[in-house]
């Protein structure tokens, strides 16, 4: 039965990403058609204050074992090549999943909805797992904006997402009140998880007291304006690899690169401060290394996770893949590495922006945490 779980979530997900692989060469247009929804936006009723007290709404919940709806935490998962670590990371790590609704009739993804939240499930597996050593790793479940909801300047578009951030606003109040306030924050996001994190950096952090606790924010898989955005969110960009209290964003693209998707998704979104047509150049912080704007050579790159064939598992894959920030604020990885098939039009390596550097992305972590600690004098 499990085995069969496993491959109807695969079969899904494989279905999504041929579809977006099929629109390589479709009009604009078409990409809507095909993914924007028909039906008119309805607001989903609020959610109860005590909503996030529950189990089910986490995918993981804070230290190991806790009660949440799955019987493991995705979250701590190690892949094949991968040792446990030595100590836990003394952090608290609220993760925002990206998308994994793509419905063409909803705006966002229903509490309940099993496929949607076997997908979320297998994308925390992947992508929170290099942060699986912290002492707590929190992941809720949200109502989600459909991908359709990125594609379109309707106004149901900007609609959806402002659902699903005030569900993960509602979250993090849960896991502030639930976390040490001695104890440092580490928040992690992908694609959608990150542009809802940034919008809590700049509503809830910038300019507060929230943002002494921030050890850092990994805000992945979505641009991040150097001039338009990265100012209102309240922290640095992190420029050395020992510094604390700072914000990392990248964008992976093999070559050559054709980010014209990608722009044109984040140019007709609003930014922090109301406005539209933002433009770049983008935080680009090299994973390998843990500086901006710079050059490593696959030989610094300690662990690629590359899936099995069937996504049951991985393994690390040393000297795998290199990192190289171009003047557009892009990561550039080279060839494009066989990871599998769900690298998206224009070599767009959007899925795999961690699981490229999942190893080096581990250490950085634990890194950053302890350089947190030492500026406490802890």
């Amino acid at each position: 039965m499990a085995r069969k779980f496993l491959y109807a979530i695969v079969i899904a997900v494989v279905l999504v990403i041929a579809t977006l692989l099929g629109l390589r060469f479709w009009a604009k247009e078409l990409s809507e058609y095909a993914f924007v929804p028909v039906s008119r936006f309805s607001a989903p009723a609020k959610l109860p204050a005590d909503a996030y007290d529950k189990p089910q709404m986490w995918i993981s919940a804070g230290k190991p074992g806790a009660k949440v709806a799955g019987a493991d935490d995705p979250a701590r998962w190690l892949p094949r090549g991968a040792t446990p670590a030595p100590a836990p990371v003394k952090a608290a790590v609220f993760f925002v999943h990206p998308t994994s609704h793509f419905d063409h009739h909803r705006w966002n993804a229903a509490l309940d909805d099993n496929l949607t939240n076997q997908r979320s499930e297998l994308m925390v597996r992947g992508l929170a797992s290099p942060f699986g050593a912290a002492e707590e790793v929190w992941a809720p479940r949200y109502r989600q904006a459909t991908f359709g909801a990125f594609l379109t300047s309707k106004p149901a578009g900007a609609q959806a997402i402002d659902i699903a951030y005030k569900d993960v606003k509602s979250a993090f109040d849960h896991f502030l009140s639930a976390t040490d306030p001695a104890t440092p924050i580490v928040l992690v996001g992908h694609s959608q998880g990150a542009l809802l994190l940034a919008r809590l950096l700049h509503e809830r952090a910038a300019g507060k007291p929230l943002a002494k606790r921030i050890a850092a924010a990994y805000l992945v898989g979505w641009p991040i304006s150097l001039a338009d955005d990265l100012p209102l969110l309240g922290l640095a960009a992190c420029a050395t690899p020992d510094q604390a209290g700072c914000i990392l964003s990248w964008q992976s693209f093999a070559e050559p690169a054709d980010p014209k998707m990608m722009f044109d998704t984040y140019a007709h979104l609003p930014g922090f401060d109301g406005r539209k047509g933002r433009v770049g150049p983008f935080l680009c912080t090299n994973p390998i290394t843990g500086k901006s704007a710079d050059t490593a050579p696959a030989s610094q790159n300690l662990g690629t996770l590359v899936p099995d064939a069937n996504l049951s598992g991985g393994a690390l894959v040393a000297g795998m893949v290199s990192a190289r920030c171009d003047p557009r604020g892009l990561l550039m990885i080279g060839s494009p590495p066989q990871l599998g098939p769900f690298a998206l039009p224009g070599n767009n390596y959007h899925l795999y922006d961690i699981p490229l550097f999942w190893a080096n992305i581990r250490a950085d972590f634990a890194r950053r945490v302890g350089a947190w600690h030492k500026a406490q004098g802890g």
